[in-house]
């Protein structure tokens, strides 16, 4: 499919805009430095990009997406720390940590090709608490609780990176797997998963064979995600520890390709900007105002009309829950989440060819099998 000089010239000024962050960030008053938690965002948006390809192009869910992000942050530890026999430099470090991602991949989709919808992600979440366990229990390599550390910047050509290189290398390996995401999407095997995900049955009598596509998108998903935990790894200098990989993370992902659009890759993009930036961004700086706010107005009305314990409890509750970011992400993500569902299910930029309402008695079939008749074409 051709793209339009229009949404060309469109998507590079995108890029050239995130691309200025980092110099133009220091002009902007009140403080609103956002380069930091930008690189956040590039680094869900890996992650939602990979669960995007089980989940959204797939439709199998996934709910153990952060035990490879682990898997991956602790292989590019073992990997690059001065305390191990061995080192090796960080592009050579990401390419095993990667190959690691998608063994883990394989290793787990392999007996859970039979398993579908709850079923399966339960078995999900199960491996994302064992992966955890032998993390913590490992420690001889893991080193535990603490985590591997110190880890060395990331390198390019020689050159070490920090700062605003760091910045600019970490969105320029998320446009190198955004490319690599649209590449596979109009693809013969992304075109296959799509009719997976549509029917199964009829994509399976047009000739596909779902069982080495379902593996195939395991381990794609692991390996993006294993990637992100090493370039998290890379940012902190440090593993991490395994506790960092939790539930939360999983939900996170899922709830970046849910909001973004499912099966599509510029919402996943547009959905990691919108969760994390809200949490990392936004909800920072809004305690920070909050938090500056002069309290003598309503001291003076307590003393006024004697109702000091009314107002110390208000007090007490907004310093321990609403002054919090983290207090406030839980109800960002779940409001965000209610509000697509009523006015928007199908995501803030849904995939191309995305219908939310089928033909009535349509149960999918008549979808596969066209897109199946096109993954069959030469």
């Amino acid at each position: 499919m051709a793209i339009s000089s229009k949404r060309i010239t469109i998507n590079l000024m995108l890029i050239a805009v995130v691309a200025i962050i980092p110099v133009v960030e220091k002009y902007v008053p009140l403080g609103w430095h956002i380069s930091d938690p930008m690189t956040d965002v590039f680094v869900y948006a890996i992650l939602g990009l990979g669960l995007n390809i089980l989940t959204g192009f797939t439709g199998l869910l996934n709910l153990g997406v952060a035990a490879f992000a682990a898997i991956g942050a602790y292989v590019f530890a073992i990997s690059t720390c001065e305390i191990y026999p061995f080192q090796l430099g960080f592009w050579s470090a990401l390419g095993l940590t990667m190959a690691a991602g998608a063994l883990a991949g394989f290793a787990l989709g392999a007996p859970t090709l039979r398993v579908r919808g709850d079923y399966l992600a339960i078995v999900t979440l199960g491996f994302g608490e064992i992966v955890k366990d032998v993390l913590v229990n490992m420690d001889s390599i893991t080193k535990g609780t603490q985590g591997i550390n110190p880890l060395p910047p990331p390198t390019l050509f020689g050159t070490e990176l920090s700062g605003n290189g760091q910045y600019w290398l970490f969105m320029g390996i998320v446009l190198v797997v955004v490319a690599g995401a649209r590449r596979l999407e109009r693809s013969r095997i992304g075109r296959g998963w799509i009719s997976i995900r549509e029917d199964e049955l009829a994509s399976r009598a047009m000739g596909i064979r779902p069982d080495h596509a379902k593996m195939l998108a395991f381990a794609t998903c692991a390996s993006l995600a294993a990637l992100a935990g090493a370039l998290t790894a890379s940012r902190l200098s440090s593993s991490g520890e395994p506790g960092n990989y939790d539930f939360q993370i999983s939900i996170l992902a899922l709830c970046i390709v849910i909001v973004g659009g499912l099966g599509s890759v510029r919402g996943v993009l547009l959905g990691a900007l919108v969760m994390v930036g809200m949490n990392s961004i936004v909800l920072v700086k809004l305690t920070e105002l909050i938090g500056g706010s002069d309290a003598a107005p309503a001291s003076a009305l307590a003393d006024a009309h004697g109702v000091q314990w009314a107002l110390l409890f208000i007090k007490t509750w907004a310093q321990n829950v609403l002054m919090s970011p983290t207090n406030w992400k839980f109800l960002v993500f779940g409001l965000a989440l209610v509000l697509m569902m009523i006015f928007r299910p199908e995501g803030m930029l849904p995939a191309r060819g995305t219908k939310e309402d089928a033909p009535d008695g349509d149960d999918g079939a008549s979808g596969a099998t066209a897109v199946a008749n096109k993954e069959l074409r030469p």
